[in-house]
């Protein structure tokens, strides 16, 4: 009897695995991902590669502080994290993307000129003003909003919306100052496969397009 239950364990074994080593080989969604994932994949293995790209995005940061954007860089300097004031995209309680809000945008529409080069995240935060409803569907509002101008101006097919209501505060909501703070637009550049590719090539521009 013992011997039977062995063969059947063996026969699941060689059922099993091949579905499983299929499903590594298929290509993820970035938009079936959570945050979480999205910023830490795709990961650089190679430390060669990995300081190269670190190094093109200390320099990106660079140059987005000299246009006064609000930047830090997370992930060993391979992630860029731009944060926007939401009263500086939006009116109090409103969803419209104001006219001032699509000015900020707008030179951040030149990091989604080579497809695959970043993954854009864009993650809407709120204070805790309101029930958690209200404070989840504001902020799932503004961030489609943001979007949606992003789709008429550049391609979105990189670009991946979260609205996380008043769940991630900066700092405690514990006076206008700090709830001001609190309601924000994070941008992330997170270094996808065309710039890795790059990478290992040795050299990385965002000109530079992937042959297909």
């Amino acid at each position: 009897m013992k011997k039977i239950h062995i063969l059947i364990l063996v026969l699941v074994a060689c059922l099993v695995m091949p579905v499983g080593l299929e499903a590594k080989k298929k290509k993820v969604d970035i938009y079936d991902l959570s945050l979480d994932d999205n910023l830490e994949t795709p990961e650089i293995d190679n430390d060669k590669q990995a300081q190269r790209v670190q190094d093109y995005q200390y320099e990106v940061a660079v140059n987005l502080k000299k246009q006064n954007y609000d930047v830090e860089l997370m992930r060993d300097n391979e992630v860029i994290v731009i944060t926007l004031p939401a009263g500086q995209l939006f009116a109090p309680n409103d969803t419209v993307l104001s006219s001032l809000g699509a000015v900020s945008l707008k030179p951040l529409m030149s990091y989604l000129v080579n497809p695959g080069f970043y993954k854009m995240l864009l993650v809407m935060h709120s204070d805790d003003t309101g029930s958690k409803q209200y404070t989840e569907s504001l902020t799932r509002a503004r961030v489609n909003a943001v979007f949606d101008w992003i789709d008429e101006n550049a391609s979105v097919d990189f670009v991946v919306p979260y609205a996380l209501g008043g769940s991630d505060p900066l700092v405690d909501n514990n006076s206008m100052d700090n709830r001001k703070r609190n309601r924000r637009l994070e941008i992330y550049l997170v270094p996808d496969e065309v710039m890795i590719a790059q990478a290992k090539k040795g050299r990385i521009n965002i000109k530079l397009m992937s042959k297909q």
